[in-house]
């Protein structure tokens, strides 16, 4: 048995390809190819002969690429490496998470991890912290509507910006069921912040009386936020496949039921092949979870010459200065929000040098 005494831990210099090519050999045999673009912070831990033990990284909340070498997983030193990680990232949050293998449940467990969900037999995800998903559902007791209705709906909505084709989906929604609750993507991923693009979805929708906003928190998970890194050796469709399990089985198991939701709403995806197998993944495992999946043909532009409206051409439109052909795409009240609210110049310069999809 080798205790943690027998350990050391070092802090490698990301920006030095010597220390990042390091952990990438290390990793490499374990099934992870090391990007050091998605990580803020690594350490290895070593013997005191200075022989690899493991290694570990954090990106803002989420663990990522926890490894032991198979010769000390019977040792201290993945709770070492585990822990060391989550005081720094509880030292600056609320909150950690991490994806993992299912097998890998119980180590985490012990450490003081709790599980929230599964898509076997690729992913888990844990939660440790001062905040946990209990407190996600609190938050929704808080918003929920207390009348007892029967067709209760949802629609999850990133908004950026909110766009007719949104508007759309959730009118309709509104239209066939007697409460619809709006899930606003809440990670910062976007051009626009999570408080322009909630309340550009608020004003968008304040004429329909049956529709309330939620927060999405950090449990609606999206492709934009999903940590697939530790499933390089599976297909696109794979991945997408178990992003949408273990968002369906969060969904599943701790929201729909809080809020008795039913049904889901999502537009027709014709320009991402991404978000389209995502798609097509939840209308075939929704249904065997007790919800209902809708998917709405996405509306096209109404000059019926520009294809499918959608938030990347609006956001193609305002990165190259073309703001007079939003009207097409945009409803009054997100075109006055950008107008009277937003530093566009500064939208766009966000625009210019990013080259995120969603």
């Amino acid at each position: 048995m080798i205790e943690n005494s027998d350990f050391r831990i070092e802090e490698p210099d990301l920006s030095s390809k010597f220390d990042v090519e390091l952990i990438r050999r290390f990793l490499s045999p374990l099934g992870f190819y090391f990007d050091e673009s998605t990580v803020d912070y690594s350490i290895i831990l070593y013997t005191l002969n200075d022989d690899i033990v493991g290694v570990g990284s954090c990106q803002g909340k989420i663990l990522k690429y926890v490894a032991v070498a198979p010769q000390f997983r019977e040792t201290g030193a993945f709770a070492h490496i585990v822990s060391h990680l989550t005081e720094r990232v509880m030292n600056r949050n609320q909150q950690a998470f991490v994806f993992t293998r299912p097998e890998n449940i119980t180590r985490f467990e012990g450490i003081g991890y709790r599980h929230i969900a599964t898509a076997q037999p690729l992913i888990s995800v844990l939660e440790f912290g001062y905040q946990s998903i209990d407190d996600y559902k609190k938050y929704l007791h808080t918003i929920k509507a207390h009348k007892q209705v029967e067709k209760v709906a949802s629609v999850v909505i990133n908004g950026n910006p909110f766009t007719l084709g949104h508007q759309y989906l959730i009118e309709k929604a509104a239209k066939e069921n007697e409460r619809v609750y709006i899930f606003v993507v809440q990670a910062e991923k976007s051009a626009f912040s999570f408080a322009d693009r909630y309340e550009m979805i608020r004003l968008g929708t304040q004429h329909l009386s049956n529709v309330i906003l939620v927060k999405g928190g950090e449990y609606i998970v999206s492709c934009a936020t999903f940590p697939n890194y530790f499933l390089k050796n599976e297909t696109p469709d794979v991945i997408t496949q178990k992003q949408a399990e273990l968002d369906i089985e969060i969904f599943t198991q701790h929201i729909a039921p809080t809020l008795g939701i039913t049904k889901r709403y999502v537009g027709t995806e014709n320009y991402c092949a991404t978000t389209a197998l995502y798609n097509k993944a939840m209308k075939a495992i929704l249904p065997n979870k007790g919800i209902e999946l809708c998917e709405v043909q996405r509306l096209e532009v109404s000059n019926g010459t520009e294809g499918f409206i959608s938030a990347s051409k609006v956001r193609e439109a305002i990165k190259n200065h073309k703001i007079m052909g939003l009207q097409n795409l945009l409803p009054n009240s997100t075109m006055q929000y950008l107008k009277n609210k937003l530093d566009l110049k500064s939208v766009e310069m966000h625009l210019q040098t990013s080259d995120a999809r969603h």
